[in-house]
Order: C-alpha cells, then sequence, then structure tokens
C-alpha cells in the first residue's frame, strides 16, 4: 500500500495513508522526493506546491479553502493554515445550453423479495410501528410494543415505537414539521400495521393528525386515545392483534430493484470518507437510479461550497431553482438564529483530516453519484419522483436520518470513520471508512469500504454492497442497529414551545 494518495491531478495536497513523521521523505508520482516539515496524522493533508497566502488549496480537483499564509511543500494542511472561502448567500444561474442526459442500466435489472402492499407500494420489512402524536405517552407506548412483541409472537417482523418529546404546546412550523414528519412515517410501507396513540388534549390530537397521514386503510392503520379508554394497554394490545392479524396476509414475492429508496448520509466524517466510502455509496446511487430506482440525499449544510455541483445536475429550470432555494433558504436559518453559516466541521470531523465546510461537502456530496437530480423535496414530505431527490434537513444525524425515513427511504446508507451505535426507523447500514474502525467497532460497523484502500477496486466493491443491499431487503440479513434493537426518531424544531 502506498503512503499517500492524490484525488485529482488538480490537487495541491495528498493524503496521509499512514501517520507521517517530521522529516520523513515521501517519493511523490513525478519521481521527487517530498520532505514532511511536520507529524501528519493519518487521513490528512500534505501540500506537495507552494501556495501564497489567499490563494486556494485544491483537493478533489475544487478549493477547499484559502492558504491563511504562505505554504511551503511539505507542510501538514489543516485548520491551523487554512480557512474557508465560502461566503455568504450566492447568486446562481442556471445554464440552459448544458446538455443532461440521465444514464440508464443496459444489464438486466435484478430483483429482491419485497412485501407488496394493496397501494403499489413495496416494503422490505413486515413490522408494526407504533406512533404517538405527543411526547406524554411515550412510556404507554414503549410497553405496548414490549408486550405487543410477546403478543405477535414472531408473525411479524418486529413491533416498534418510536418515542419523541413533541406534540403538545407546540405552535406554527414546528408542529407542522411534527405533524408532516410522524404522518410521513404513518405511510412507511415497511410498516405492514400502524397504531397511532394518541393522549386525547394535545395539539397534535388524533383528529388534525390524521390530515397529515391523508388517505389511510382501515385494516393498516388503528388509532387509540388514551383519555378514551378505561384500559389503555388492553385496547392497544387488541388493536396490535388486529395489525398483526392483517400483516400476516402479506408474504414476499420478487419485486423490481426500481421499487427501492434508498437515504445517503454520513456522520463522524473523516479524511477517508471521500476517498472510499462516500465515492462507493455514490457508486450504488448511481446504479439505483440507472435501474430506474430512488436515492435520497439530505444534509443541506453539508452542501454548502459544493452546491453548484448539484445545481449543475439539475434535471430541468425549475429544479434548478429549487436547489437554489433549498441552499439559500437554509442559509437564511443560519443567519435568522445569529449563526455563522460556515462554522464547521465538527471537532471529530477535525480529528479526522477535514479542515473546512467545503471540503466536507466536496466529499460528502459524492454519496450522491453523478446522477441528474430529478427533485427537491421539503422536510417532513415524502418523494414523488424516481432519480436523486434532494431532502431539506440538518447533518445532525438522527434528524436527517429519521426525514430520509419518512421521505420513503427503505434503507439508509451511513457512512462514518469514527462509527456511531444508532439506527434509524429503517435499517442503517454503517459503512465504515477505514478498516481499523471496521475491525474495532464490529457490533456497530455492517460493511467496511477501507478494502478500497488495501486492494479491492472500486467496481469489485461496488458489485458486492449492491448484493449486500438485496440480500438486506430481501429480508436474509439484518443490520447491526437493527440485531441490537437501537430504532429512534428525533423532529426539527425551529420555534417556540408554550
Amino acid at each position: 500500500m502506498n503512503d499517500w494518495i492524490r484525488l485529482s491531478a488538480e490537487d495541491g495536497v495528498v493524503i496521509a495513508l499512514r501517520a507521517v513523521s517530521l522529516g520523513e521523505k515521501i517519493s511523490l508520482e513525478d519521481g521527487r522526493e517530498l520532505t514532511v516539515r511536520d507529524d501528519v496524522p493519518k487521513g490528512h493533508k500534505i501540500l506537495t506546491e507552494p501556495v501564497a497566502a489567499g490563494e486556494d488549496v485544491l483537493k478533489f480537483g475544487y478549493s477547499i479553502g484559502k492558504a491563511k499564509t504562505d505554504l511551503e511543500p511539505g507542510v501538514w494542511v489543516h485548520t491551523h493554515n487554512l480557512r474557508t472561502g465560502l461566503g455568504a448567500i450566492l447568486d446562481y444561474s442556471y445554464d440552459s445550453s448544458a446538455e443532461r442526459r440521465q444514464e440508464t442500466s443496459g444489464d438486466d435489472v435484478p430483483t429482491f423479495q419485497g412485501f407488496v402492499r394493496p397501494n403499489g407500494e413495496v416494503g422490505i420489512r413486515n413490522e408494526i410501528w407504533i406512533i404517538n402524536t405527543v411526547g406524554c405517552i411515550n412510556k404507554t407506548c414503549e410497553i405496548l410494543a414490549k408486550r405487543g412483541s410477546s403478543q405477535a409472537g414472531g408473525r411479524v417482523d418486529s413491533v416498534v415505537h418510536f418515542a419523541h418529546p413533541f406534540g403538545c404546546s407546540q405552535l406554527g412550523d414546528d408542529l407542522q414539521f411534527t405533524q408532516k414528519l410522524l404522518g410521513s412515517l404513518v405511510n412507511h410501507p415497511n410498516a405492514a400495521g400502524v397504531l397511532v396513540v394518541g393522549l386525547g388534549c394535545e395539539n397534535n390530537g388524533i383528529e388534525p393528525f390524521k390530515g397529515a397521514i391523508g388517505p389511510y386503510d382501515e385494516r393498516r392503520v388503528k388509532f387509540m386515545s388514551a383519555q378514551s379508554e378505561e384500559d389503555e394497554l388492553e385496547k392497544g394490545l387488541q388493536l396490535i392483534e388486529e395489525l398483526t392479524e392483517y400483516a400476516e396476509s402479506f408474504k414476499r414475492e420478487p419485486v423490481p430493484l426500481s421499487k427501492l429508496k434508498i437515504g445517503l448520509k454520513c456522520g463522524g466524517s473523516d479524511g477517508f470518507s471521500g476517498i472510499t466510502a462516500n465515492p462507493l455509496v455514490g457508486t450504488i446511487s448511481d446504479t439505483l437510479v440507472a435501474a430506474g430506482g430512488t436515492a435520497i440525499l439530505t444534509e443541506v449544510p453539508e452542501m454548502f461550497g459544493a452546491e453548484t455541483i448539484l445545481m449543475e445536475r439539475a434535471v430541468n429550470e425549475a429544479v434548478f431553482g429549487d436547489i437554489v432555494s433549498l441552499v439559500n433558504d437554509f442559509k437564511q436559518y443560519f443567519i435568522r438564529h445569529g449563526q455563522e453559516i460556515y462554522e464547521n466541521p465538527s471537532p471529530g470531523n477535525k480529528d479526522g483530516g477535514i479542515s473546512t465546510l467545503e471540503e466536507k461537502s466536496l466529499g460528502c456530496t459524492q454519496k450522491g453519484g453523478k446522477s441528474l437530480v430529478t427533485d427537491v423535496v421539503k422536510y417532513g414530505e415524502r418523494v414523488s419522483k424516481t432519480g436523486l431527490n434532494l431532502l431539506e434537513a440538518p447533518g445532525n444525524d438522527l434528524v436527517s436520518v429519521t426525514a430520509l425515513s419518512a421521505a420513503g427511504a427503505h434503507i439508509v446508507l451511513f457512512t462514518t470513520g469514527r462509527g456511531t451505535p444508532f439506527g434509524g426507523p429503517v435499517p442503517t447500514v454503517k459503512i465504515s471508512t477505514n478498516s481499523d474502525l471496521a475491525r474495532h467497532k464490529k457490533n456497530w460497523i455492517d460493511y467496511n469500504a477501507g478494502q478500497l484502500l488495501e486492494g479491492m477496486s472500486m467496481p469489485e466493491m461496488s458489485r458486492d454492497l449492491m448484493a449486500y443491499l438485496i440480500r438486506l431487503a430481501s429480508g436474509e440479513l439484518e443490520t447491526n442497529n437493527e440485531r441490537n434493537g437501537f430504532r429512534e426518531i428525533a423532529i426539527f424544531k425551529d420555534g417556540v414551545i408554550l
């Protein structure tokens, strides 16, 4: 294995594939020997060409920031000598002359074994979900899920409750966010049956919440107001039994890959995220889109600095305008709260070798591959078009994974360089950017993209990961979050609570 990797011929930096010490010499691709001027941690950047103060430093073939001072070859490039080159809200223009053509698969499109629902949607799990309208009854719903699991006795994949603290004393956008998000979860096809539990006096009462759910099948969605029942646990278990009996009517059958929807997310990124796991996930996104399926990319603040790459791939001018609004509206959200737009990356990202937000964004957006962007989806809403969709949500791991699930993702591909145990409402595949993490956290990590640095090729790993996902969608495999029972949600909040 080489000591370093250069991601683009235009780059002025290489990425250290091992810790490099002050005074060591490394051989570059043109035969030059470069003396390293600092101790450089694994995954961090070493400058190979001189850069004057104020000039751009390139990685991925794009600027990742401006040099704070004159920099000599061999120096460690990081936050101490590199600053963001990003500004505030920008103007963008649509290039109507650019050719935009979506790649389609010329191969036989594979199938997976899924549950076809009466409305034509497909689930990859046959579960009972308990959705509470308000946080006051989290514990009631928790007990119902536990007893319901025992009662169902393996007749469904699982009985799950998603605790949250909201639904009461919320106003305006906050209440709408809660209703839309929970309503979209109710409609998720991984849930064969859904029990909606209300308290009875909350803002998000059952009757107004039905408006957020929209039309529903009474066999699939049951409602219970706890204050109206003498024994809400007895009544809840009765309704869960009815839902279980309905769920038993579904059996797995072959379904084309075009029915699959995947969410794309990264968290705890490191210097290898944009080299291994994110590009690998990008190939999966492109393969799925070419087969007629759907990929959903979110984390809007982590598009800042790379947004023009996505805008150039808008399928038409209307979608281009929607991407502009998506980015600028999120910047206004930062400004409205008096926060610095480009105050990123996180401490963990910096430890891993990421110095600026544009560097993080250029790595992050690789998860979307090279497909055209077909639609932009508001927070809490469900995707309605196939292809690559952009979803409005923040970078926070659990908030964005919940939003991806609510948008309709059957599976979330979560790339990480540092690791995390959590899981969202749907199978959350943890893909490590490096082999050290995969070996260290076998109970967290489901797939190791670090093998790309150890002799495995990108096409080989892309085929392997897609085969894994088809088995996962078919119910042959479980993710670690499913096995460990880590199923959580978090709801975006931007307003006043009474």
